[in-house]
């Protein structure tokens, strides 16, 4: 791979300060990646570059059709001070199956994993000691024919950032949410198992919504009926059922609409691992208010790849406000996110294979 170092790297001491911060996208490690792919030549060779602004034409085809997919991913430090990746072929697969269904081309999962791991090797000091912090991986790809012709664009550029993160929300409180019947996030035959960009930014109107609510996050509904329980925001939900060993854990099947979340599908063996029974299930409106108010239902969280695990306490609707339990993080969601963390952290046994070492 060609390299352009940076010449003015951050030092030590900014660096060490601008990770300390947390946040998530706050600062932005020393270099990226960009690679460029024409429909004629295929993919050329990727080059790390130093971090900085692009030139793009005003009439580049992603300004105006918004065929752009991304992903997000994340290195984290090791008990002896290496770091590993979690489970990136996942996101390899998922973002070849994102540029698919946006007709842009597919990055072999090998090509896709030697990004990540040159800008790892090169960024190592940027990734944080602390269990719960990791170097946040965002790939992204977009359209650049020049032009305004509807059609799939000839041109597309690869790019990788990153930037070192703390929680996303906090472990300690839960969130409130708005269950929204007026705005739906995608619908059979859509993007809604695409992580492109266009997804996210028709979910903006229905956030602002929840906020007006005074709710924290959006809880999205299917789009024909207006009751089935999909995602919360940009994160997969889970409901607990019972308490102690005999817990069974819940979660919306995937129907199509649902952005398949690949800490979704590893809390699934987590918590097998962990004796729990689970189930991939339709869940409606009135399953989780019925629930939770007859006890059945006693934890409820939202898991992603950027919050981890977020518990949910309080959720309002049209037909009315329910908080499970006692409205606080419950014991079972904390047992995952923990298991989840030593995982990915090398402090839990790996029995899946998930950690990728880089260093």
């Amino acid at each position: 791979m060609k390299s352009t170092l940076n010449l003015h790297m951050k030092d030590d001491a900014t660096r060490a300060a601008q990770i300390a911060e947390g946040g998530f996208g706050r600062h932005y490690t020393d270099h990226m990646i960009t690679c460029h792919w024409s429909e004629k030549d295929g993919w050329q060779e990727p080059e790390l570059v130093p971090y900085g602004p692009i030139t793009l034409d005003p009439a580049t085809a992603v300004f105006h059709y918004a065929q752009e997919i991304f992903e997000g991913m994340k290195a984290y430090r090791q008990p002896d001070g290496g770091v590993s990746l979690f489970r990136p072929e996942a996101n390899a697969r998922r973002f070849a199956k994102s540029a698919a269904r946006l007709a842009l081309p597919q990055m072999s999962v090998e090509s896709f994993i030697e990004t990540l791991e040159t800008l790892i090797k090169q960024d190592s000091t940027w990734v944080p000691n602390n269990i719960g912090e990791s170097l946040y991986l965002r790939p992204f790809m977009f359209a650049t024919e020049v032009g305004l012709g509807v059609r799939p664009s000839n041109k597309a550029m690869y790019m990788l950032i990153a930037t070192p993160a703390s929680a996303y929300f906090s472990s300690n409180s839960a969130v409130s949410v708005w269950i929204s019947t007026e705005y739906v996030r995608a619908a059979l035959g859509g993007t809604g198992e695409a992580k492109c960009g266009g997804n996210y930014a028709a979910s903006l109107v229905a956030q602002k919504a929840a906020a007006k609510e005074g709710c924290d996050q959006v809880v999205w509904v299917d789009a024909l009926e207006r009751k089935w329980i999909e995602e919360m925001g940009g994160m997969n939900l889970y409901f607990v059922k019972g308490k102690g060993a005999d817990a069974t854990l819940v979660t919306p099947k995937l129907t199509g609409t649902l952005l398949p979340g690949i800490t979704r599908d590893s809390i699934l063996s987590v918590a097998r691992d962990l004796g729990y029974t689970s189930q991939e299930v339709m869940i409606s409106i009135d399953d989780w208010r019925d629930g939770v108010e007859s006890g059945e239902i006693t934890e409820i969280f939202a898991c992603g790849t950027a919050a981890v695990i977020t518990p949910v306490g309080s959720a309002k609707s049209a037909i009315g406000t329910w908080i499970t339990g006692d409205g606080q993080p419950g014991p079972i969601t904390a047992q995952i996110r923990s298991h989840l963390l030593g995982i990915q952290h090398g402090t839990v046994e790996d029995k899946h294979g998930w950690m990728h070492r880089v260093i």
